[in-house]
Protein backbone atom coordinates (compact mmCIF):
# COMPACT_ATOMS: atom_id res chain seq x y z
CA UNK A 1 0.00 0.00 0.00
CA UNK A 2 1.60 3.85 -1.11
CA UNK A 3 -0.71 5.78 1.43
CA UNK A 4 -2.01 9.21 0.96
CA UNK A 5 -0.07 12.02 0.09
CA UNK A 6 -2.54 15.59 0.13
CA UNK A 7 -0.33 18.89 -0.98
CA UNK A 8 -1.71 22.54 -0.25
CA UNK A 9 -1.86 25.46 -2.56
CA UNK A 10 -3.73 28.57 -2.23
CA UNK A 11 -5.09 30.35 -5.19
CA UNK A 12 -6.97 33.86 -4.08
CA UNK A 13 -10.48 32.29 -2.34
CA UNK A 14 -9.67 28.86 -3.26
CA UNK A 15 -7.55 26.36 -1.78
CA UNK A 16 -6.53 23.04 -4.20
CA UNK A 17 -6.35 20.43 -2.28
CA UNK A 18 -4.23 17.47 -4.77
CA UNK A 19 -4.43 13.50 -3.62
CA UNK A 20 -1.98 11.20 -4.57
CA UNK A 21 -1.37 7.72 -3.96
CA UNK A 22 -4.42 5.95 -1.81
CA UNK A 23 -7.76 6.66 -0.69
CA UNK A 24 -9.09 4.09 1.64
CA UNK A 25 -9.98 3.20 5.06
CA UNK A 26 -6.67 3.50 5.78
CA UNK A 27 -5.80 6.95 4.67
CA UNK A 28 -9.56 8.37 5.28
CA UNK A 29 -8.74 10.32 8.18
CA UNK A 30 -5.65 12.29 7.02
CA UNK A 31 -7.75 13.50 4.53
CA UNK A 32 -10.68 14.34 6.88
CA UNK A 33 -7.90 16.42 8.40
CA UNK A 34 -6.88 18.17 5.45
CA UNK A 35 -10.13 19.17 4.41
CA UNK A 36 -10.91 20.60 8.01
CA UNK A 37 -7.47 22.38 8.04
CA UNK A 38 -8.04 23.94 4.65
CA UNK A 39 -11.76 24.62 5.56
CA UNK A 40 -10.68 26.12 8.66
CA UNK A 41 -9.08 29.20 6.18
CA UNK A 42 -12.49 30.36 5.18
CA UNK A 43 -11.98 29.72 1.20
CA UNK A 44 -15.17 30.53 -0.86
CA UNK A 45 -14.27 27.44 -2.83
CA UNK A 46 -12.42 24.22 -1.74
CA UNK A 47 -10.71 22.18 -5.03
CA UNK A 48 -10.14 18.44 -4.63
CA UNK A 49 -7.66 17.39 -7.33
CA UNK A 50 -8.21 13.71 -7.99
CA UNK A 51 -6.11 13.60 -11.22
CA UNK A 52 -2.90 12.15 -9.22
CA UNK A 53 -4.92 9.49 -6.98
CA UNK A 54 -4.29 6.06 -8.20
CA UNK A 55 -6.95 4.07 -6.24
CA UNK A 56 -10.08 5.43 -4.04
CA UNK A 57 -12.73 2.96 -2.39
CA UNK A 58 -16.38 4.13 -0.70
CA UNK A 59 -14.45 5.45 2.38
CA UNK A 60 -13.14 7.84 0.28
CA UNK A 61 -16.53 8.67 -1.12
CA UNK A 62 -17.99 8.86 2.16
CA UNK A 63 -15.16 11.25 3.15
CA UNK A 64 -15.85 13.52 0.29
CA UNK A 65 -19.93 13.74 0.77
CA UNK A 66 -19.11 14.65 4.12
CA UNK A 67 -16.68 17.51 3.19
CA UNK A 68 -19.16 18.65 0.44
CA UNK A 69 -22.13 18.47 2.82
CA UNK A 70 -19.84 20.63 5.38
CA UNK A 71 -18.91 22.83 2.32
CA UNK A 72 -22.18 23.60 1.45
CA UNK A 73 -23.61 24.07 5.37
CA UNK A 74 -20.89 26.59 5.37
CA UNK A 75 -22.02 28.71 2.72
CA UNK A 76 -18.93 27.48 -0.02
CA UNK A 77 -18.49 25.21 -2.64
CA UNK A 78 -16.31 22.17 -2.83
CA UNK A 79 -15.82 20.97 -6.61
CA UNK A 80 -13.92 17.56 -7.20
CA UNK A 81 -11.27 17.45 -9.83
CA UNK A 82 -11.92 14.06 -11.04
CA UNK A 83 -9.62 11.21 -11.18
CA UNK A 84 -8.65 8.24 -13.56
CA UNK A 85 -10.93 5.91 -15.07
CA UNK A 86 -11.77 3.79 -12.53
CA UNK A 87 -12.10 6.37 -9.63
CA UNK A 88 -14.47 8.16 -12.65
CA UNK A 89 -16.14 4.75 -12.56
CA UNK A 90 -16.89 4.52 -8.64
CA UNK A 91 -18.28 8.10 -9.21
CA UNK A 92 -20.52 7.26 -11.98
CA UNK A 93 -21.60 3.50 -10.05
CA UNK A 94 -22.86 5.36 -6.83
CA UNK A 95 -24.00 8.45 -8.66
CA UNK A 96 -22.11 10.51 -6.54
CA UNK A 97 -21.04 12.14 -10.14
CA UNK A 98 -24.95 13.59 -9.73
CA UNK A 99 -24.43 15.17 -6.02
CA UNK A 100 -20.90 16.60 -6.40
CA UNK A 101 -19.30 19.57 -8.50
CA UNK A 102 -17.15 17.79 -10.78
CA UNK A 103 -14.61 19.53 -13.38
CA UNK A 104 -12.10 17.67 -16.02
CA UNK A 105 -9.79 20.63 -15.27
CA UNK A 106 -8.89 23.01 -13.05
CA UNK A 107 -9.26 25.71 -14.99
CA UNK A 108 -12.66 24.69 -15.79
CA UNK A 109 -13.90 25.70 -11.90
CA UNK A 110 -15.63 29.40 -12.24
CA UNK A 111 -15.37 31.48 -9.25
CA UNK A 112 -17.16 34.23 -7.89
Amino acid sequence: MEGLNVTFERQGDAIQLSLSGELDIASAPRIEEALRQAAQQGPALLLLDLRPLDFMDSTGLRTILAADARAREAGRRLVVVQGNENIQRVFEVTRLHERVEIVDDPGDVETG
